[in-house]
């Protein structure tokens, strides 16, 4: 069974566990080095990648609970040895996790939690809320924006939301490295607030929704009232996948894969690392919204 929840919740429902993490990757793995798996006798938390490899691991995991082993250390080629066809070769280290054990993880997973890069969904429509209901599921932090209170109420995803009268403002406070997706009910403020995410220079992806029409009505807008913003690095259209599906659902899955290829990316990786992560201006915002 795979636990839901959160690690927290795991690590103190669950007496004994086995930490599973990935230590050396040599070649194509499933996960990166440093990946986490926590096992329990009837309970997991995390993957190291799924199949052979993992089956592998969470049975020498049981066993280590069940004979009161310790520690154990796994070097595990995913070849035709194991029925795995990656091509590379892992090191895995195996472990009882005592209460410091567990509260280090916890930490840990409270880190990782904070360093998510933001994505700001700048609009509460059909497609704004289709995007919540994606980004929900991914490694992210996901604020959804709206000058709109009735639209925010519709959103059902487990994502931030704020009702901003100055949409712009939640903007100019974004951790550096931050993803804007701008998708308002109105051109105008769409232009408003797409210039005001190029304006930062240290966004990993702005995106307005709209045609190649709307993008040249941007273009000459910011150079007529922002001093020639330049637009070289918006996405838009964005999500330009060819396909000629309409729907909010459909849009919002092409435009979630584009914001994350570049969240994701070497590049946005490398500047994330050099980068502040305090917000510009104002005060943060914890998970629900509340200002701190």
């Amino acid at each position: 069974m795979v636990a839901p929840g959160s690690l927290n919740e795991f690590l103190s429902a669950q007496h004994s566990v086995i930490r599973v993490a990935l230590t050396r990757v040599r070649g194509s793995s499933p996960r990166n080095e440093g990946t986490e798996m926590f096992v329990a006798p009837g309970a997991l938390w995390g993957t190291i990648g799924g199949g052979q490899l993992e089956f592998l691991a969470i049975n020498t995991a049981r066993d280590m609970l069940r004979d009161g082993a310790l520690h154990q250390d796994l070097d595990v080629p995913l070849g035709p040895e194991i029925g795995q066809c990656c091509g590379g070769r892992v090191e895995l280290n195996l472990s009882r996790m005592r209460a410091s054990d567990k509260w280090a993880a916890t930490e840990r997973a409270a880190r990782n939690e904070d360093a998510l890069p933001h994505v700001y969904v700048m609009g509460a429509g059909h497609v704004g809320r289709a995007l919540a209901n994606q980004f929900q599921h991914l490694p992210v932090r996901c604020i959804l924006v709206d000058t709109r209170p009735e639209e925010i109420a519709f959103c059902a995803a487990d994502v931030e939301t704020r009702v901003s009268a100055i949409p712009e403002a939640e903007i100019w406070r974004a951790p550096a490295g931050s993803a804007f997706v701008v998708l308002t009910h109105d051109h105008g403020l769409d232009f408003l607030l797409t210039t005001a995410a190029l304006e930062r220079n240290d966004a990993a992806y702005v995106g307005m929704i709209g045609s190649a029409t709307k993008r040249i009505k941007l273009r000459n807008w910011a150079q007529k009232h922002c001093d020639g913003q330049s637009i070289e690095h918006l996405k838009c259209p964005m999500g330009a996948s060819g396909s000629r599906d309409k729907r909010p659902s459909v849009i919002a899955a092409f435009v979630a894969a584009e914001v994350m290829a570049e969240l994701t990316s070497e590049t946005a990786a490398t500047a994330l690392t050099g980068a502040n992560q305090a917000p510009l201006r104002g005060h943060h915002h914890d998970r629900k919204g509340r200002s701190a």
